[in-house]
């Protein structure tokens, strides 16, 4: 709760006049405890989980954009992606919003705080590189463990049952899948603690690239492609379509622990045969002849 009465008492305490944004805060915020603040959480996963894979299901059904589509042997219905949807939300409902309402101790034990000022943009935008990097190498070792015996027999292997990943699939796992998982997302704010609007804006972009990554469309237009050495959908689609016998490509958003620590070396051998072939294909359509 804002400790301030009106917008006022705020301007006089913060030695300046509040800006646009920061009155609206105020104005919502200011009678809510920090604790109602923060369960708004949960209405923003939902809303990211549901909303955001949309476009991808009229993508997949239309079939407008099938020469984008990385697998394109592999088409999903309606019906198929609401399945997967409804399992989605059994997990969200059960797992992700018992355990946004159970860690609440652990954002005040850290310090994110939820009054007024308001970040800025250069600290709203230095922390999340801050959290996007720590996340995608925590999440490389953890995504590794995921893929030994133990930990993929009885954990991971649910996430691989869509070997052609979609955007609803991104979050649909073993529910300690989604447990373990959720020590990288939280680790960044952890240790760089922010406002709550950061870190709500954090875990948005964080689901939303899982998606993007998990849509099964490489497009060429997508603001993804002039991020340097992040993944993307054809990068992570590898991993899904090699499947649980995959030990490549286990980076979350960008690929320089795949290359450092060796673990590209198959998608790049895949990648080099699959140019060849384009290239031979390529000849043959000129009219090249071959012995």
């Amino acid at each position: 709760m804002i400790p301030y009465g009106t917008v006022e008492e705020a301007s006089v305490a913060l030695g300046r006049n509040l800006t646009r944004l920061e009155t609206v805060w105020f104005d919502y915020t200011a009678t809510k405890s920090n604790f109602h603040v923060y369960c708004h959480t949960i209405l923003l996963l939902f809303l990211v989980f549901s909303l955001a894979p949309l476009p991808l299901v009229f993508v997949e059904l239309s079939g407008w954009f099938d020469q984008y589509k990385i697998q394109p042997k592999v088409k999903y219905s309606l019906s198929e992606m609401f399945r997967c949807y409804k399992q989605v939300m059994k997990l969200f409902l059960l797992v992700v919003g018992t355990l946004q309402i159970v860690s609440y101790p652990s954002i005040q034990m850290v310090g994110i705080r939820s009054g007024l000022p308001l970040p800025s943009l250069m600290e709203i935008v230095a922390q999340l590189v801050v959290y996007f990097l720590i996340e995608d190498y925590t999440n490389y070792w953890i995504h590794r463990w995921l893929h030994c015996k133990l930990g993929y027999e009885m954990i991971h292997r649910i996430h691989h049952e869509h070997t052609s990943p979609i955007g609803y699939a991104s979050p649909y796992a073993h529910w300690g899948e989604i447990l373990i998982l959720g020590i990288p997302t939280f680790l960044g704010p952890a240790i760089a603690p922010g406002h709550i609007m950061t870190f709500w804006l954090w875990i948005a972009l964080r689901q939303i690239e899982a998606i993007e990554t998990h849509s099964g469309y490489d497009f060429p237009w997508t603001l993804t492609k002039f991020i340097p050495f992040y993944g993307g959908a054809e990068y992570h689609d590898y991993h899904h379509y090699v499947g649980g016998q995959s030990q490549s490509n286990f980076a979350s958003v960008f690929t320089y622990c795949d290359y450092i620590y060796g673990t590209d070396k198959g998608y790049r051998i895949h990648k080099k045969l699959l140019q060849q072939q384009v290239k031979e294909e390529a000849k043959e359509k000129g009219g090249t002849k071959y012995d």
